[in-house]
């Protein structure tokens, strides 16, 4: 038996005494209201019907589904209120389900949109589109960054072909200001067609947990294909973040909005000015030891110098404090991009992750590396790369899915990258994926290698070319023995001594620094604690004598 006097929740103030609005002016002898109060009424109740359009019931129904309204997550993300902009509202409701904004985040000008579902679902009509696109060209003129707040179950269906044409209009205006300014992208609730297409749009994209997007819901999928999937499987940010088109995945709207306001402290509000400079504590002559316990742990175990490492661990040490944003960190972690600051500069690092997959690129990390070194190309970020690969991933399932196009992708970003531009090199660099990773004939300003770099055209396996004379002679022995009746094991155990001998040599002449550092592929070779202030001069040197400016460079035929 249910209680029917259980108490429920509501956002209904019973001891609200609300009062009429007066427009009596301070220090007024008398107030006796006529026409022009009238008017004065009406245009402050026309200025009052965005915040009061939800009503009670609908803004219940959105905390039901632990969503807020579009004016709770402005207050989460905004440093005082908003000026809402192009307050348009129709006889049909044309324009209400958008709110435009421009606010103030971490003390910056941004434009800001964000769809209000408690409005016909946060739907698009020809106004809304208008609306964004009205807001798109004002960014761009004015030099701010934007943020989105999406929140829509697509185009409006009674208002017909208008929708389609909202949303054609704003994806026009977005592509327009694209490396121009940044922009930032979060997904609430549940966005299906052009709500999916038009964050996309954006540099950045941000989804909380129990989210959906995608072209087409679960119930179109069933209807057309049949298949039974939910809209976590379909469009849940498990699988657009192993895409690469959810850049950050977190645990809800309030974390989303707090992944905005961090991410923008380390984005320039457009492409014409460096990130914003942070002063730091942190020395930047700093001793990296870390850094130097961290590859002696891993050299001197028994697996030597194939033993896998964390390279964001040597990211870290290289930040200041520490502190780093990782992008895309659940897609291709054989890859490491992020941004961080040395010496108060925000620098975007590329980096192979041997802990994964030995740091070879693959289809997924070379994407994810061109997407990232092209942001920075734009918004004048200067790159430091840090090299530990065994090269490019083979196989049938990466030439059939197009490695080749992927890494050409990757290359062709890079030898466009106008900013400053570092190679460190920390242990593997092997064959076409050294070739294609910033050394100097790719454009890089300054190389630097650990002691521990192996540089070769090809890695252990180029044993087999190198001493083919050598090996050749061996196996010819163990033929020989074994005909001459030697016992079996014996003989084996000789091969194996032989060969790893070689191997050994292989390593000792060919797989080391020194061939590289006398030809001029590499500047110097750096002690381990002394990384931090050896990047950190070559960075405030490089940085002071650059310009930040649009990128003007040619639009090439792929991207």
């Amino acid at each position: 038996m249910t209680n029917s006097n259980k108490p429920k929740a509501s956002l209904v103030n019973p001891f609200d005494d609300a009062k009429e609005m007066e427009f009596s002016i301070p220090g007024q002898a008398s107030y006796q209201p006529g026409l022009y109060e009238e008017n004065l009424k009406h245009g402050y109740e026309l200025t009052q019907k965005p915040f009061n359009a939800a009503g009670v019931k609908n803004i219940e129904r959105q905390h039901a589904k632990k969503r807020m309204t579009i004016w709770e997550r402005l207050s989460v993300l905004t440093d005082e209120d908003p000026q809402v902009l192009y307050q348009n509202w129709g006889k049909n409701l044309d324009g209400a389900s958008l709110v435009t904004a421009i606010v103030k985040i971490n003390g910056r000008d941004v434009a800001v949109y964000g769809h209000d579902f408690t409005v016909r679902a946060g739907s698009m009509d020809a106004t809304n589109g208008g609306k964004l696109a009205r807001l798109f060209e004002l960014a761009g003129k004015r030099k701010i960054p934007l943020v989105g707040m999406n929140d829509s179950a697509g185009a409006y269906v009674p208002a017909g072909v208008g929708g389609l044409d909202g949303y054609a209009e704003a994806f026009t205006a977005l592509r327009k200001i694209s490396g121009v300014v940044p922009s930032i992208m979060c997904m609430f609730g549940f966005n299906a067609g052009g709500g999916s297409y038009l964050p996309r749009q954006g540099s950045f994209l941000i989804q909380p947990n129990d989210t959906f997007f995608g072209l087409t819901g679960p119930g179109v999928v069933k209807s057309v294909l049949g298949e039974d999937v939910t809209a976590d499987e379909l469009g849940g940010p498990g699988v657009h973040s192993a895409t690469g088109v959810t850049d950050f995945v977190v645990p809800d709207e309030v974390a989303a909005l707090r992944k905005v306001k961090e991410l923008l402290n380390y984005l320039p509000s457009n492409n014409a000015e460096l990130a914003p400079h942070q002063p730091s504590s942190d020395p930047a002559d700093r001793k990296t030891w870390d850094i130097d316990i961290l590859l002696k742990k891993a050299f001197n175990s028994p697996s030597g110098f194939n033993t896998p490492l964390d390279i964001s661990i040597m990211i870290q040490q290289l930040c200041d404090h520490g502190d780093f944003l990782e992008i895309q960190p659940d897609r291709a972690r054989n890859t490491i991009c992020a941004l961080g600051r040395m010496n108060g500069n925000v620098i975007g690092f590329v980096a192979n992750n041997s802990a994964v997959d030995s740091g070879q690129i693959d289809i997924d990390a070379a994407y994810k590396n061109a997407r990232f070194i092209r942001f920075c190309n734009l918004y004048n970020i200067p790159i430091i790369f840090m090299e530990d690969t065994t090269g490019f991933r083979p196989g049938t399932d990466q030439e059939h899915g197009g490695i080749v196009q992927a890494g050409r992708a990757m290359l062709d970003a890079i030898i466009d990258l106008r900013t400053p531009r570092f190679l460190l090199i920390v242990r593997n660099a092997f064959g076409g994926a050294y070739a294609s990773y910033n050394n100097y004939p790719t454009g890089a300003d300054f190389v630097c290698a650990l002691p521990s770099t192996r540089a070769a055209v090809m890695g252990p396996a180029g044993v087999e070319f190198v001493y083919k004379k050598e090996l050749k002679e061996i196996r010819g022995t163990v033929k020989a023995r074994l005909k001459a009746g030697d016992p079996e094991a014996e003989v084996m155990a000789w091969q194996a001594e032989q060969e790893a001998a070689l191997k050994l040599r292989y390593e000792k002449e060919l797989m080391n620094p020194d061939e590289a550092l006398s030809l001029g592929s590499i500047s110097q070779i750096v002690m381990p604690s002394d990384l931090r202030e050896v990047l950190c001069k070559q960075m405030d040197f490089h940085l002071s004598h650059y310009t930040p400016e649009p990128f003007n460079g040619p639009q090439r035929e792929f991207h």
